[in-house]
């Protein structure tokens, strides 16, 4: 009985290790946050499959991994931070830029069918809380989403 203790403890140790995956650099795109975002959550997981987190789910945390991401480099002179964590209550996506202006969210009139304008609203609808903060020369948005 001891060692099955023991061992619960080492593995306590390994799942609070793998909260947090180190980048070896910055995502160059969108499609570099989302492998990073996959590999945490196998980590976090053991395995990603219909038994350990919902399709839906999983879309939703891609999609606003993406859209942070695209935002950053298309709209805040590049990505100057990234980070993505298993938390108690989600998974924090954390993604910082070079502008200090904040997201703007575009007005789309009825029947109105434009190109762009929607990621930042898919953000705010999808995420279980956003923040945002200036940090002097750029900004800091932080995203937590449910993973259940």
């Amino acid at each position: 009985m001891e060692q099955a203790g023991h061992e619960a403890q080492g593995g306590a140790r390994r799942a609070e290790s793998e909260r947090a995956r180190p980048l070896p650099a910055l995502p160059e795109n969108a499609a570099a946050a989302r492998a990073h975002v996959v590999a945490l959550l196998h980590s976090g997981f053991c395995e990603i499959d219909e038994t350990t987190i919902d399709d839906v789910i999983l879309a939703d945390v891609l999609l606003v991994t993406s859209e942070l991401v695209t935002n950053a480099l298309r709209h805040g002179g590049g990505i100057t931070d990234f980070v993505a964590e298993l938390a108690d209550d989600g998974l924090r996506i954390m993604v910082a830029d070079a502008s200090d202006q904040p997201p703007v969210t575009v007005t789309h009139r009825p029947g109105e069918h434009t190109v762009g304008g929607y990621g930042w609203l898919l953000v705010c609808r999808l995420a279980k809380s956003v923040a945002v903060t200036v940090t002097g020369p750029g900004k800091r948005i932080e995203a937590l989403l449910r993973l259940s």
